[in-house]
Order: structure tokens, then sequence, then C-alpha cells
């Protein structure tokens, strides 16, 4: 009987969802999120503090990299994974969410269906998915609940609940 660990699948760099497409970032974006610098295809309000914080996830040509929501030709905001998954106590690859979009986009469910589109592709990769978010943050809840991110594991160092996906269950 082995006690391998199973590796994740692979996670394409582009995810496309009914209205968005979820794009990792390129190098020379990441650097100029990092710096604050915009782009003329970026939103006014992009990239938002938060997106600057996940530049330091940054991993060049990695698919668990952030990546940008765009709709049509505009970035609207970032999504992605804080890095490559890793065995958690059980076992199973897992890896942490985030996302976040301007004030402007806000409202008409393109965070959950990007979180919908990217849980897709890591339920392909065999891959868990948690996520934290601050306790009063009713929006944020809400699209993880859409989601699927039934479980709940307490709460982190900051304080956030750390909220867990379930895999779906292999039809056999």
């Amino acid at each position: 009987m082995s006690s391998a660990v199973p590796q994740p699948g692979v996670l394409p760099l582009e995810v496309r969802t009914e209205r968005l497409l979820l794009v990792v970032w390129s190098p020379g974006e990441a650097a100029d999120i990092a710096a604050g610098r915009r782009r003329p295809e970026w939103h006014a309000d992009y990239p938002r503090p938060d997106d600057r914080d996940a530049a330091t996830l940054y991993e060049p040509h990695s698919p668990w990299s952030p990546r940008h929501v765009v709709r049509g030709r505009t970035v609207l905001g970032s999504i992605g994974c804080f890095g490559a998954p890793s065995p958690a106590d059980d076992g199973v690859p897992e890896v942490e969410v985030g996302f976040g979009l301007v004030p402007e986009a806000r409202g008409w469910g393109f965070a959950s269906e990007a979180l919908a589109g990217l849980v897709a592709a890591l339920d392909v990769a065999g891959v868990r998915v948690r996520a934290a978010v601050e306790p009063d943050d009713r929006a944020s809840l809400r699209v993880l609940a859409r989601c699927g991110f039934t479980g709940l594991r307490g709460s982190d160092e900051d304080g956030r609940l750390v909220m867990v996906r379930p895999l779906p269950v292999a039809a056999s």
C-alpha cells in the first residue's frame, strides 16, 4: 500500500468563463502592478492596493500566480492562487485563493463568475481550495458561498475566517 501524496494536475494559464477571461500576469504587468503603474487597458482604479500585495506572490509564467479578471478588453481586478498547492493535513493538494475587483465592477456577479471559473479549473487539476475572509465582509462571504465554500476551519492569525471548498466527489 502506497502512502504517496497525490500530485496536482495542470492548471491552464488562461481560464474563460461566460463573460470573463482570467489570465496570468506577464512579468512586465507584474512589475507595473507592484510599482502601482497603470496601463491603458486597465480600469482607472486598477491596480488596487490588494493587487499590489498580490504582486509579491507572482512567479513568472506560473499558473499558480495572480491573474487579471478581464471583461472585454478591460482589466477589472485580480484573482489567483497564493502559490503552488501543497498537501493539507489529510494529504490532499490544497491552495489558497484571493480575489478582488475595482469598486465599479462590484455587484454584477463578476467576482462569483471569476471564482467559479478558477475553482472549476482547480477541480480538474485535483486541487482543493481555501480562502480567508474578514468576518464582516458580507459580499465576499456571499461569493464564497455561491462557489461552494462550505467548510469553516476557524480563523487565521489575522482573525479572518478560513473557508474551504471540498473537491467534488469523483464519479465511479
